[in-house]
């Protein structure tokens, strides 16, 4: 029977997800380890990940391959999204964790993180979903991809993930004014705008949302309004009243608002945020959460459930 896995080495955790398809099954879990990470807190001025970081990033992908001694027969594909990726020591830290442990973690381009996370959205959506639009919120960077197809005909990765936003707008997570809200909408609405062909939500089209952010934030919207079923399903307004909700809370204190984790909270004014530009400048009033994003398109692709895409190599200079 055909497992594959896969190791996301992120900013809060390093997640070992081992799944095999069954006929009838797209994905059907087989095991999952996660160890917690904080390596946001691991970073200097620069960018740049400490000893400290380095040395959990060691720890925390030993232990998550080694957690199962039966996880041998599945190939596992390990990789560091942007916390790892855009550090300007990332050559150093890939080696270090290829040479303790022996897993060499791979960095995919922030276009491909959207490529498979479309995938991802567009299998778990259904073959009748037609126009999809799918938002992916990351620590460094946002994920936007649409199309009608299996594979999306527009991706864009842009430099405006949570943990960015925290650190150049919210240091710590606090809110120095009321004023900074509208500053950081206006400098998130500006950036969106900036991008030639942002994709827009479209008339009988679905908006889907694949991110912990989205998902943590539906979970509050839910709580407040006390309908437990919408927590699969945020609005814009519900939106705007989490981000005041946020805003009046301490970082200390987020965290024991109903759906916002303890890890996530100092980043969770910027994430909802960020979500309220995004929805605004895509013009979409509402989002479904997907459970899926780019992990599981990276399981579907390494399973062939879903088909990669054909590249073509580049045209041969003429002579």
């Amino acid at each position: 029977m055909r497992q594959a896995g896969v190791l996301d080495v992120g900013c809060h955790s390093a997640l070992l997800t081992v799944v095999r398809l069954r006929p009838g099954t797209v994905l059907e879990p087989v095991f999952s380890r996660k160890v917690r990470l904080r390596l946001h807190e691991t970073l200097d001025g620069q960018g740049r990940l400490e000893k400290a970081g380095m040395k959990s990033v060691e720890r925390a992908v030993a232990e998550a391959v080694t957690a199962d001694p039966r996880l041998r027969g599945p190939e596992v594909f390990a990789f560091a999204t942007s916390v790892i990726r855009d550090a300007p020591n990332r050559d150093e830290v890939i080696a270090r964790v290829a040479r303790t442990t022996g897993t060499r973690l791979r960095v995919l381009a922030g276009e491909e993180e959207a490529r498979l996370a479309y995938v991802a959205a567009r299998r778990w959506a259904g073959p009748t979903a037609g126009q999809l639009l799918v938002l992916d919120i990351g620590g460094g960077t946002v994920e936007i991809a649409s199309g009608t197809g299996d594979q999306p005909r527009i991706v864009n990765s842009l430099p405006l993930g949570a943990r960015r936003i925290t650190r150049d707008w919210l240091p710590g997570g606090t809110l120095p004014s009321r004023r900074r809200l509208a500053e950081v909408l206006q400098h998130l609405g500006e950036s969106l705008e900036a991008v030639p062909g942002l994709p827009q939500a479209q008339p009988g089209g679905r908006v889907l949302a694949c991110s912990k952010t989205f998902e943590q934030l539906a979970r509050l919207a839910a709580a407040q309004s006390r309908t437990p079923r919408t927590k699969r399903r945020l609005t814009l307004p519900q939106l705007r009243t989490a981000v005041s909700l946020l805003a009046d809370e301490a970082p200390s204190r987020r965290a024991k608002l109903p759906g916002i984790s303890r890890h996530r909270a100092e980043q969770s004014l910027a994430g909802a945020l960020i979500a309220q530009a995004l929805m605004e400048a895509c013009g979409a009033k509402s989002v479904e959460i997907c459970p899926w994003s780019t992990r599981e398109g990276l399981l579907l692709e390494h399973l062939g459930v879903a088909p990669t895409p054909v590249r073509h190599p580049p045209p041969r200079p003429r002579l």
